[in-house]
């Protein structure tokens, strides 16, 4: 029985033991299964955070290559600003220079018709021949003017001194510059101004120039005979001036950009209206910065068109005293020119002599000088662009060499801004002219010192 018992007794224990057998290793592998899945989420997690790191670099290479193209573009944009900046001012030097030179050929011609048109035996074809050489000389200095005025406006080089100042004032003086072209193609001008006077704050010379820009191009693009019309009124604070002709009109797609430089209305193959197509982009620019507005209207080509300006009104200012009258010197002058162009230096003299002065000529600034400091003259002549000596080391010298005296000095030059007009009275020139100079100009400064 006993044995039966252990007997029994060593089956439990044996099946105990399978059962532990069994066991065990169920436990054993289900955490050796956690266990690798952890690790396979641990790499998995390391996967994808090798993938973003990967990912990160490549977003820092194209960060990289991003910047510096970035880097080349600024350095680029700033080369090309620059290149632009050189082209701007060897644009604006070449405008200026060119002018110069198409003025000086001016000079003799505008002297020589007037020679003519002063000459007692002229015939009256040769007397109507000088004038239109006269008009044709005063459109091309006005031609380079407005060529001039497009590249300093672009360049920011234009400033403008606003004062009070009657509308009526300008516009007459713009009507008398364009009445010649009027009157010669039979046109019909009509200006009409409000019963009771206007004024606004600008500047004379500039404003002169808008009016007198709008008036010569309506008279440009409308027919012989044909009808310009100038209407002023004031409309609150504003004065508004209406130019409107009955011509060849703008057609539709033109309209838009008909204040663009370089923009120009249709020509017809029988006449040669042409232009520059800068004078309206000059009259838009010199407006706004008077704080007005210019619009143009036109029903299309053939149907003439519309200018509509509107300016800031002010107060009327004083009215002005009345211009004291200026006319050639009573006695003759001793006069010295001094001028490297023979062909100009010959017709000043001619021109001069006709009106009973005694006139001296020296072709370079040397030579000037000397004539200057050696003799006695009541009125130099000299031009500024001279080679070697030029104009304002001349004058600068004659000035220290007779403490500040000496005879009245006027410049002639191409060139006409602002700084070189202050440079000129800085060397201690009197008067300063752009040429062509303008004959009645001329003679009226030649007196001597008061």
């Amino acid at each position: 029985m006993f044995q039966e018992e252990e007997s029994s007794s060593m089956q439990r224990s044996l099946q105990l033991s399978d059962d532990q057998a069994v066991t065990e290793p169920d436990a054993y592998t289900g955490a050796l299964l956690r266990h690798i899945g952890g690790l396979e989420e641990e790499v998995a997690r390391l996967r994808a955070s090798l993938r973003d790191k990967e990912e990160l670099e490549r977003s820092v290479a194209r960060l990289r290559d991003a910047n510096e193209h970035l880097v080349l573009a600024a350095i680029n944009e700033q080369s090309l600003r620059d290149e632009a900046e050189a082209a701007n001012r060897r644009q604006n030097e070449f405008l200026a220079m060119l002018a110069h030179e198409l003025r000086n050929p001016l000079v003799p011609i505008s002297m020589s018709s007037m020679l003519l048109e002063r000459s007692v035996n002229a015939s009256p074809q040769v007397l109507n021949f000088s004038k239109v050489i006269r008009r044709q000389v005063d459109h091309m200095a006005s031609l380079l003017d407005d060529l001039l005025d497009a590249a300093r406006i672009s360049s920011g080089k234009i400033t403008i001194h606003r004062e009070p100042l009657a509308l009526a004032e300008v516009i007459d003086q713009a009507v008398e510059t364009v009445l010649p072209r009027v009157r010669e193609r039979g046109q019909q001008l009509e200006v009409h101004l409000p019963p009771e006077a206007v004024g606004t704050r600008g500047d004379r010379v500039r404003l002169a120039q808008v009016f007198t820009n709008l008036l010569g191009n309506a008279s440009k693009y409308t027919g012989d005979g044909g009808t310009i019309t100038l209407h002023v009124t004031q409309a609150g604070d504003e004065v508004v001036a209406t130019v409107a002709d009955n011509g060849t009109g703008i057609a539709p797609e033109v309209l838009p950009h008909i204040f663009d430089l370089f923009t120009q209305g249709p020509r017809s193959l029988a006449r040669s209206e042409g232009g520059l197509g800068v004078g309206l982009n000059v009259v838009r620019n010199l407006v706004s910065m008077h704080g007005g507005t210019i619009r143009a209207e036109s029903p299309g080509v053939g149907h003439g068109s519309r200018f509509i300006l509107r300016l800031p009104g002010c107060a009327m200012p004083q009215a002005p005293l009345p211009p004291v009258e200026t006319s050639a010197a009573s006695a003759p002058c001793r006069v010295l020119i001094i001028e490297d162009n023979p062909d100009a230096a010959e017709t000043l003299k001619a021109f001069l002599d006709m009106e009973g002065h005694d006139v001296s000529m020296a072709q370079d600034g040397a030579a000037g000088l000397q004539a200057l400091l050696s003799g006695k003259f009541d009125v130099v002549v000299c031009d500024i662009g001279l080679p070697g000596m030029d104009g304002l080391e001349v004058v600068s010298r004659l000035r220290a060499a007779q403490d500040g005296a000496g005879p009245v000095a006027i410049g002639l030059s191409g060139y006409g801004q602002a700084e070189d007009r202050s440079r000129a009275r800085a060397a201690g020139f009197d008067h300063y002219l752009v040429k062509p100079v303008n004959p009645d100009t001329l003679l009226a400064l030649v007196a001597p010192r008061r």
